[in-house]
């Protein structure tokens, strides 16, 4: 009050700029704060990935704003979807029923969309035209709104695999082949990885020979001596998953641990040969000691008639 008598100028100034901070405090709050309905709050442009598969579903799922919702109680849930160069609302939702209200596509939507709970949808047997861009949209007993987004990608299924064993070749203790993994249509946008069970670790760490890598393809070098090993071919994309697996003793051989190997074939067929040959030989020894045994009686009998 005495700095103002003094010098009503600094008292001006001192006023203006209290007004000053005052209405620059207001101005902040409005910006920060929700705004009026028809101009939806949008606290993130960023929307919420989801993946599907077709044919499979997918949950549309919202998360409450506790800052948005202070004060106020849900009226009513806005579901649309992204048309062009703005959202088109599909249907609506009030608290408390499952029942939607429709206001488009319902043609389209009906059959396949099912509300769960007032915030949550379930899409049902999607189909690769369902990708895109959807919005969820709540509105409070305030006069605020507040949005959310998804972007909804759907997947081929994932065919399933088949392990094709290609080059084989024994060598003594080892069995070599060429593995590839198969597919019914094309690879395009599929990912394929191998996975091994029953192999030594120096030898899953051994890179395949060969030029230039190819994934679907895989060079192997197994011990025979390994107890019935497995590859495994798993073919995925972002959203679904299929594995073919493969026996490798049920093309090399068994282990060596009581059963025959693939690679002691060679020598068990020799075996056999001489086996044979010599069942042979006998055969033929006792059928020849046989004609001799009759051949010397009629030569006696021949010599007495004679005399």
């Amino acid at each position: 009050m005495g700095a103002c008598s003094e010098d009503p100028h600094l008292c001006g100034a001192s006023w203006l700029l209290r007004f000053t901070s005052l209405l620059l405090s207001v101005c902040s709050a409005v910006t920060q704060s929700p705004r009026a309905r028809g101009s939806a709050v949008d606290n993130s442009r960023v929307p919420v990935p989801l993946k599907g598969i077709q044919g499979d579903s997918v949950l549309f799922r919202t998360i409450r704003n506790q800052e948005i919702s202070l004060g106020g109680e849900l009226e009513k849930m806005s579901w649309g979807i992204k048309t062009g160069s703005i959202y088109t609302t599909i249907l609506r939702v009030s608290p408390g029923g499952n029942v939607p209200q429709w206001v488009n596509f319902q043609d389209k939507f009906e059959k396949r969309v099912h509300v769960l709970n007032t915030t949550t949808l379930r899409f049902d047997n999607l189909t690769l035209e369902d990708s895109g861009l959807y919005q969820a949209q709540e509105s409070y007993t305030t006069g605020i709104d507040y949005d959310q987004y998804f972007h909804l990608t759907v997947y081929e299924p994932v065919p399933l695999p088949q392990i094709r064993a290609t080059d084989l070749s024994l060598t003594p203790g080892w069995c070599n082949l060429t593995l590839e993994c198969d597919l019914t249509r094309t690879r395009e946008d599929l990912m394929v990885s191998w996975e091994s069970k029953g192999f030594p670790r120096e030898l899953e760490e051994r890179p395949a020979p060969g030029p230039a890598a190819n994934p679907w393809t895989l060079a192997v070098n197994m011990p025979l001596s390994q107890p019935s090993p497995s590859l495994s071919c798993v073919v995925s994309n972002q959203a679904d998953q299929k594995t073919a697996t493969l026996d490798l003793a049920d093309i090399c051989g068994h282990d060596a641990q009581g059963q025959t190997s693939a690679a002691h074939l060679p020598g068990i067929l020799v075996s056999v040969a001489v086996l044979l040959l010599i069942l042979g030989a006998g055969l033929y020894l006792c059928k020849r000691c046989g004609k001799m045994k009759n051949v010397e009686p009629r030569r006696g009998r021949v010599a007495e008639n004679h005399i």
